[in-house]
Parts: structure tokens; C-alpha cells; sequence
């Protein structure tokens, strides 16, 4: 998709991330594999343009032929990628004088955007302005959700696992970022000794943003368990109490051996009342039956 090229719109955001090599020699530098951006309005959150491509480092040997990392680009998938040379005009069009967002970009994607762009020569496009996820929800957010990082953070809202893709990993950055709002919103108009105690989450409830997740994870409709039970704002209790022997068993109120007895009790209840004035029957009824 082609990108408007407006520079008297700067107010749009960019969401950017990459996926790259990771340098295993002294001197190494990192090679982008891979860049995703979507432009959204800032207003309403909602995608305008969207870009995606693989880039091909000079150096093909950089790139394992079976790629044990995350994101799974191997060597095979990206020779007949174009090179960052060739689609820097796109990408240079994409950042520059827009806003930038990113999970963690200011210490690492920001970085490795003037790298390379340093390698061919050519001038790194400037932001006008920055937000990184990554600080913003340390700060307003907290540690509630463990260490932060976007698949920890995806995994506290139920949102799937993260693909370490750049388009994939972008819109999850989106969905946690409305998820964290969010939360942050509706605690904000409630007094702190409400939200003390712990929710109970019922798995089988799907929001819209989860199905849409669930059915771009599993484009041919396969059974998925992703969803199920990943919620961490679950009853203590229900982890820790073991499970029953059958679903199917209803408990009763007496032990089931002594329902003989209580049917013959029950019996010498109507043979009594039966020799018995109302009044009396009701006065020793209850004695009968202990």
C-alpha cells in the first residue's frame, strides 16, 4: 500500500518495530530482517496505511539457514528479499515527520534505524516525537504485569502469543495499548479499596479484539487453545483445590448410606401422625426424624 507523503500531517502515528540479527562476533552489527509500521489517527486509533517488508542484508551468511530465533526468518525466506537500500525511500516516507511508537524502539529500533540508514549514505528520518510503550506502561501501568515486555504483556490481557513479526508484533502493540487504557481509565473513577480484591475471569467469554486476534492466529478455523485459562486474574483458590473425581456427581446433604434410614424414619413420621392430633404431631415430628 502506498504512503501519503503530507508532511503538514504530522500529527499521525507511526507504530513501527523490527526484527533483526543478533551480532555473535566482535564487530558485528545488527542487519534488519524485517520492517512493519502502521499510520493510525491519534484521535481514534484507527489504521490509516499500513507497509510490511523483508529486507536482505548484504551479507547473506549473517542469516542462519534454519532460524532458531523467534520470529523464524531464515536465509531461504529473505534471498529474494529487496535490500534495505532499495526500500528505504518507502521506509524514510513512512518515519519521517510522523510520530513514532514503538515497544522499546527508543533504546533499540530507533537505533538501528540510523545505523542503517548510515550504511547506505543517506540521512535517518527525524520524528516529531516519540512514545515508547515500553516507558509509558512501566510508568503509568506498573510491574502488575511482570517484566513488561510486549509477550508477558499480551499474555496478562489474553491476547495470544507474540510472533515476533513486525506487522504481528505492531497491532499486538495496539491491542495492549487500548487493553492498558483501558484498565487505567476505569480504576481512575474507582475509590483504590475497590479494587483490592481479585477478579474471577470465565474463559469461556471471548471479547471482539480476542476473536479477532484468535481468527489471525488461526486463519483456517483450526481448534486453538491459545485463550484458554490464560488469564492471570483468576480466584486463588481454584488453582490450588484439587479436581473432583466426576463432573457428573452432585454432592447431597447426607451420606448415601444412610438413606435407608432416613426413608424409614420418614415412614414412622405418617404411622404416628396418623394415630395423633395435628398439634401433637407437629410437636414430636421433629424428634422422630433426628
Amino acid at each position: 500500500m502506498a504512503f501519503s507523503n503530507n508532511k503538514n500531517i504530522i500529527s499521525e502515528i507511526v507504530f513501527f518495530d523490527l526484527e533483526t540479527t543478533v551480532p555473535i562476533k566482535t564487530g558485528q552489527k545488527f542487519c534488519v530482517l524485517e520492517f512493519g509500521a502502521i499510520i493510525v489517527c491519534p484521535k481514534k486509533l484507527i489504521e490509516l496505511e499500513s507497509y510490511c517488508t523483508l529486507i536482505r542484508p548484504h551479507d547473506l551468511s549473517v542469516v542462519p539457514v534454519r532460524s532458531g530465533r523467534a520470529h523464524g526468518i531464515t536465509r531461504e525466506a529473505i534471498a529474494n528479499a529487496p535490500s534495505f537500500d532499495e526500500v528505504s525511500n518507502k521506509i524514510f516516507d513512512v518515519l519521517n515527520g510522523r510520530i513514532w511508537a514503538g515497544h522499546n524502539i527508543q533504546r533499540f529500533d530507533c537505533v538501528r534505524i540510523k545505523e542503517a540508514f548510515a550504511q547506505i549514505n543517506r540521512p535517518a528520518p527525524t520524528p516529531a516525537g516519540m512514545i515508547d510503550s515500553l516507558g509509558v506502561l512501566t510508568e503509568k501501568f506498573g510491574r502488575r504485569a511482570g517484566n513488561m515486555k510486549m509477550a508477558t504483556l499480551a499474555d496478562y490481557f489474553g491476547l495470544g502469543q507474540q510472533k515476533h513479526r513486525s506487522l504481528d508484533d505492531v497491532r499486538m502493540n495496539l491491542e495492549v495499548l487500548k487493553h492498558c487504557a483501558t484498565v487505567l481509565l476505569l480504576e481512575s473513577s474507582l475509590p483504590p479499596s475497590v479494587l483490592n480484591g481479585q477478579c474471577h475471569s470465565n474463559s469461556s467469554i471471548t471479547t471482539r479484539s480476542r476473536s479477532l486476534l484468535l481468527q489471525a492466529n488461526n486463519p483456517e478455523n483450526k481448534p486453538s487453545t491459545i485463550f484458554r485459562g490464560r488469564s492471570n486474574c483468576r480466584d486463588e483458590k481454584s488453582r490450588k483445590s484439587p479436581p473432583s473425581s466426576s463432573s457428573n456427581q452432585r454432592a447431597v446433604p447426607y451420606a448415601r448410606d444412610s438413606l435407608g434410614k432416613m426413608t424409614d424414619r420418614v415412614k414412622n413420621i405418617f404411622t404416628y401422625g396418623k394415630s395423633q392430633p395435628l398439634n401433637s404431631f407437629l410437636k414430636h415430628s421433629k424428634s422422630l426424624i433426628r
